[in-house]
C-alpha cells in the first residue's frame, strides 16, 4: 500500500523567457519533505558549480520532478509569455503524479488540471520553486553549451543566449541561426539589415 504522508505540491519555474536563442525550459518539483536539500535557492544567484550539484541532489531525493519546453517557433507564434506558461503547463503534466496544488514563480499561472498560485520571487521564498528554477536552469544552460559547439562563433555557452555585447556583435556579424527567434527585437533587425545587404 503506498499511503501519502504529505502533500503533493509542486514548485513550478521557467528559465529563457529574455534570451535571443533557443527554447524556453520549465521545470516542476514536488520536494520530499523525508529527504531536505539543504541550500535552495534562486539558480541565479547560485554557482553553475552549485547548481549542478543541487540538480543531482534534487533528482535523487524530490518525490516528482520533470521538464517541459517551448520551442523556438512556438515562441515565436504564441510571443514568450504565452510560451512560457505553456512550457511550465507541459512541466507539470509531464509529472508522475497530479498535484495537489502548484506553486508556480511569477506573477500569472498557467491553465493545470490542478489548483495553482503564482508568487512573485517564489524562486527565493519557496524551496519546491527554488529546485525547479535550478533543474530548468542547468538543463537549458547544458543545451546552450551544446548549441555552442554547432555554432561556435556566437560564445553561447558563455552567455547562455541572452542580449550581450558579445551576442549582439555576433548576429551582425554572422546573422541569425535557425535557433534564433525570430520575432525578438535585435533578431528581427539582424534579419532586416541582411536582406536590405542582399
Amino acid at each position: 500500500m503506498n499511503a501519502k504522508k504529505f502533500p503533493w505540491v509542486a514548485g513550478v519555474d521557467e528559465v529563457g523567457r529574455g534570451t535571443l536563442v533557443g527554447a524556453v525550459v520549465a521545470a516542476a518539483v514536488i520536494l520530499n519533505p523525508e529527504y531536505p536539500i539543504i541550500g535552495l535557492a534562486d539558480s541565479k544567484k547560485l554557482t553553475a558549480k552549485r547548481r549542478e550539484y543541487l540538480a543531482a541532489q534534487i533528482k535523487e531525493h524530490a518525490f516528482a520532478w520533470a521538464l517541459g519546453r517551448a520551442e523556438v517557433a512556438e515562441i515565436d507564434e504564441l510571443n514568450i509569455f504565452h510560451a512560457s506558461l505553456l512550457a511550465m503547463k507541459r512541466a507539470v503534466e509531464a509529472l508522475n503524479v497530479v498535484p495537489e496544488l502548484a506553486l508556480i514563480d511569477g506573477k500569472f499561472c498557467p491553465e493545470l488540471l490542478c489548483p495553482a498560485q503564482a508568487i512573485i520571487a517564489g524562486d527565493s521564498s519557496e524551496p519546491a520553486i527554488s529546485a525547479a528554477s535550478i533543474l530548468a536552469k542547468v538543463s537549458r544552460d547544458a543545451e546552450m553549451c551544446v548549441l555552442a559547439e554547432q555554432y561556435p562563433q556566437y560564445g553561447f555557452e558563455q552567455h547562455k543566449g541572452y542580449a550581450t555585447a558579445q551576442h549582439l556583435a555576433a548576429l551582425q556579424q554572422y546573422g541569425a541561426t535557425p535557433e534564433h527567434r525570430r520575432s525578438f527585437a535585435p533578431v528581427k533587425a539582424c534579419l532586416v539589415q541582411t536582406s536590405l545587404n542582399l
